[in-house]
């Protein structure tokens, strides 16, 4: 379930950021459990009354089993709201400690903290990613040199979005690099490991310590583990999908897999690194259903899909774009200017992108947005005013 730029919630005024999260439905449900929202008394804004009220019609229109939404205004969490389940088959209501799929809102966050290492002088945006890790995966095309940072950052690789075979594929731009916009998870993943080179961290470690302890994002991980699985939401199938019992839960089916070998090891998923996840990936494989478990990247936290967190969090995430006075650890002014400025002109059916953005001008003004959806079964979207990051295009 996502909000468009032109909703009353998400546009009702134009310095408002909105951050979405959805479990797609996916059986007729009874009207959902609605938890009240919680406001924040200095905030000027509300919803309007007819989207409260009608939100659970539309869910149950929509076979929405349940849905979390956030609101931030002058650089803090004004408002959020969660309403109907967060497991369809237990009944278990949302609340403000559910955690929800970020799904591909995963790649701004990561995005961020590359920056962060940017502004440290620990990665730079236009060195070739080959000079700091050379994945066994990768093909031998010689446009494989010349992919960058900032290549990956702005969808400008020319890798493919995940391969179809990636345990036979080797990893080959389709394109020469900086011509065209090809979205791609398989970059991102890429560039985790070369933040893996740089910090000698895992990918979870890196962005607790760069971005989710300093934003007081507790409730926020691209990992797994049983205290995860348990606050986590569950899909369901579509209203339209004929199939029989659950579908597949994509990650969580995955790390369930994994999850025995981390216990068997002593060592927790969120400390994982690429060659933890090469190591164990037969044992993983044995007994899993078939394509659950392809590759290392299957089982490893994912810089491109596998954020997880609650609404409020990714807001907190969403203010930083947004701050007046940025604190010494958040990104430089400039280094947050360029993330939400145009990084590519080239002709083609994608929106312009900045550095791990979406940017659109508006006729109410410019904004950045990114949409995500795991499995097929988890929808998230998220919404900024650029013009409160001092941006104008």
């Amino acid at each position: 379930m996502s909000l468009r730029p032109r909703d009353p919630l998400s546009m009702h005024r134009r310095h408002l950021l909105a951050a979405v999260s959805g479990a797609v439905a996916m059986l007729p449900l009874p009207l959902p459990v609605t938890a009240a929202p919680a406001i924040d008394a200095d905030a000027d804004w509300t919803p309007p009354d007819t989207f409260l009220h009608d939100l659970p019609r539309q869910m149950q229109a929509l076979g929405v089993p349940g849905i979390a939404i956030a609101v931030v205004e002058a650089g803090q969490l004004a408002w959020s709201h969660g309403a109907g389940v967060a497991d369809p088959v237990r009944g278990t209501p949302v609340d403000d400690a559910t955690l929800w799929e970020a799904a591909s809102l995963s790649k701004p966050t990561f995005a961020y903290a590359v920056l962060q290492l940017v502004d440290r002088g620990a990665l730079a945006l236009d060195a070739p990613l080959v000079a700091y890790t050379r994945p066994d995966y990768l093909g031998d095309s010689p446009w494989l040199e010349r992919i960058t940072v900032r290549d990956v950052l702005r969808h400008s690789t020319g890798l493919p979005d995940w391969r179809k075979q990636p345990q036979r594929e080797p990893l080959q731009p389709v394109v020469e690099p900086g011509t065209r916009i090809d979205y791609s998870g398989e970059a991102f993943v890429w560039l985790q490991l070369a933040v893996e080179a740089v910090t000698g961290e895992s990918l979870d470690q890196t962005m607790r310590r760069l971005l989710f302890d300093p934003a007081g994002m507790r409730d926020s991980s691209y990992a797994w583990d049983a205290a995860l699985a348990a606050r986590s939401v569950r899909g369901q199938r579509a209203p339209d999908d004929a199939g029989e019992g659950a579908p597949r839960q994509g990650l969580r089916d995955a790390w369930a897999q994994a999850l025995p070998v981390a216990e068997q090891w002593r060592k927790p998923l969120s400390q994982w690194r690429y060659d933890d996840a090469r190591r164990a990936l037969p044992l993983a494989q044995a007994g899993a259903a078939e394509g659950v478990v392809a590759w290392p990247s299957d089982i490893l936290a994912n810089a491109a899909a596998s954020l997880r967190c609650s609404v409020q969090d990714y807001a907190r995430f969403m203010a930083l774009m947004v701050h007046a006075d940025p604190a010494p650890w958040e990104l430089r002014p400039a280094t947050r200017t360029a993330m939400l400025t145009r990084q590519i002109d080239v002709p083609g059916r994608w929106p312009d992108k900045g550095l791990g953005w979406n940017l659109e001008a508006t006729s109410r003004g410019p904004v950045f947005y990114h949409s995500g959806s795991n499995a097929g079964i988890f929808k998230t979207f998220a919404l900024g005013d650029a013009t409160r990051a001092g941006v104008r295009w």
